[in-house]
């Protein structure tokens, strides 16, 4: 993806600011009501202001305790450049917080650390987009990735099921629009909790490269998505790729144009898979990834 777009939804602090402004929902955290310009100027312009940004941000206990308290607990303390399991703590109290907050800060050193409200009773869904450099983004369908040890996913599923049809529709409406907001080129996920509850869902955030579920996509769509991101890289325009053209119900030779926004024949995932990993721990350090 182009720096522009990785500075703008490439970090955990800034893509939440700018799902915010874009009207995606999001969990209560330690920069809820930030907001920037989404309206003027070309989408590569579009960045997150360093004052804004260092608003999302807590520097120290003190400031994490006042924006736990703020959210109300129990909270996540995260690292922006976290990921995997790491750089991630539960405090389920104010008593708690000081040490988790200065085990997430040895773990990603360096990282930027915020604040986000626990997600009771939440599923990890998530929607593939693939963007290219033509303005084109499209949804290949959405994921499950609820079952997860350690804060690390142990199964996969394509497509979910545990929701509503027209919300995950919306989810993907959603992760077209953050993308194409921000210019962003190539595969990439965009993440979000969802309540079972009551049938919502907050964007969580946005991996921009490939992920290690990535092939339960590729069942469900027929799309070989290494091979779209070199093409997509190469400058070919998504609606001239012979798989997406097979997607969206085209002749795959033909150069006619998509209406992405509108298809003729709308895609559809074919088939269901579920997928396990087999991770390594290591017992003699407390079962560590």
């Amino acid at each position: 993806p182009p720096g522009y777009a990785m500075r703008a939804l490439g970090d955990k602090i800034s893509s939440s600011i700018v799902a915010q402004s874009a009207d995606v929902p999001t969990l209560a955290w330690s920069g809820s009501g930030l907001q920037i310009d989404c309206g003027a100027g070309e989408t590569r312009s579009l960045r997150v202001p360093d004052d804004v940004y260092l608003k999302g941000c807590v520097a120290n206990v003190p400031e994490g305790l006042e924006a736990a308290g703020r959210i109300g607990y129990p909270v996540m303390i995260k690292a922006s450049e976290g990921g995997g399991g790491k750089g991630i703590r539960k405090a389920l109290n104010a008593d708690q917080f000081p040490h988790l907050f200065s085990q997430v800060q040895a773990e990603v050193p360096g990282s930027p650390i915020f604040i986000m409200k626990l997600a009771r009773h939440a599923r990890h869904l998530e929607v593939q987009v693939l963007a290219d450099a033509h303005g084109n983004c499209i949804s290949l369908f959405d994921r499950d990735c609820s079952v997860q040890r350690r804060h690390q996913k142990i199964i996969e599923e394509a497509p979910a099921l545990i929701a509503d049809p027209e919300v995950f529709q919306e989810m993907e409406r959603a992760a077209v629009r953050l993308s194409k907001m921000v210019g962003y080129v190539s595969a990439g996920t965009v993440e979000y909790l969802y309540n079972v509850e009551d049938n919502s869902f907050c964007f969580l955030e946005l991996n921009p490269r490939l992920q290690v579920e990535h092939p339960c996509t590729e069942m469900v769509s027929q799309i070989n998505l290494p091979a779209a991101q070199l093409q997509v890289g190469m400058g070919i325009a998504l609606d001239r790729i012979e798989d997406i053209r097979a997607l969206y119900g085209m002749d795959r030779h033909s150069t006619a144009p998509i209406n992405f926004g509108q298809p003729s024949c709308p895609p559809r995932p074919t088939g269901h898979v579920l997928a396990a990993r087999i991770t390594a721990e290591n017992p003699d350090e407390g079962f560590k990834p």
